[in-house]
């Protein structure tokens, strides 16, 4: 982290590495919960787009920005990921670098901004919206916890670790719902009782962020 709180680059490559840690340590995890109510792949999908992401950090330039990184995350995971995560991941982190762009070191106010785009992306590419159960249901919830944080006058940190406790709580909270987006919306009330894999994926990598941040 740098000076007064802000992340730099260091920040996002730590936050890439331990998003690919815990993907691989949730992706059977991951795979269960797809395979309950979607086709079963969303943790072997990420597992391997973010593994790719991991093999072109050494091509990351000294003066690369954390935006510079993120959207590298993005090209990644689009080309590498398929299914319905590959392009909704990689149109959050797309839209959330686009957010941050040429900026050295982040502050409360720009992670909020990151964190805003990047659900905003989400929304635009699934046209989803809030109790759809979909990872909607996590980035919401994460969003407006991460401005209520910065708005208190909380630290960067400090803001990514209320995200990522809103969306721990947001992933959870979709287990009840019927799913109306997605293939687990062909299952209809039989959706009900299974915790969106997507959502508790977006969870996983707001914690790993959060992490990264030393919150």
């Amino acid at each position: 982290m740098a000076d007064g709180g802000a992340l730099g680059t260091e920040w996002a490559l730590d936050w890439v590495r331990r998003s690919a840690a815990t993907v691989s340590e949730h992706r059977v995890e991951l795979i269960t919960l797809d395979r309950e109510i979607g086709d079963g792949d969303h943790g072997e999908n990420l597992d391997r787009g973010f593994g790719a992401v991991l093999g072109k950090l050494d091509g990351v330039a000294d003066d690369a920005t954390p935006g510079d990184v993120l959207k590298l995350v993005a090209t990644t995971l689009i080309s590498t990921v398929g299914g319905a995560a590959g392009p909704l991941y990689g149109t959050a982190y797309l839209r959330g670098s686009t957010a941050v762009a040429g900026k050295s070191e982040l502050e409360a106010s720009d992670v909020v901004d990151f964190l805003t785009a990047a659900r905003d992306g989400i929304v635009a590419r699934g046209k989803a919206e809030l109790e759809d159960k979909t990872m909607v249901d996590a980035w919401t919830p994460a969003v407006d916890a991460a401005g209520a944080a910065a708005a208190e006058g909380k630290s960067p940190a400090e803001v990514l670790a209320a995200a990522a406790a809103a969306a721990a709580a947001g992933a959870e909270a979709t287990e009840p719902l019927v799913a109306r987006k997605g293939r687990a919306s062909y299952l209809g009330e039989r959706s009900a009782g299974h915790r969106d894999p997507g959502a508790q994926s977006s969870a996983y990598l707001l914690q790993a962020a959060a992490d990264a941040a030393g919150a």
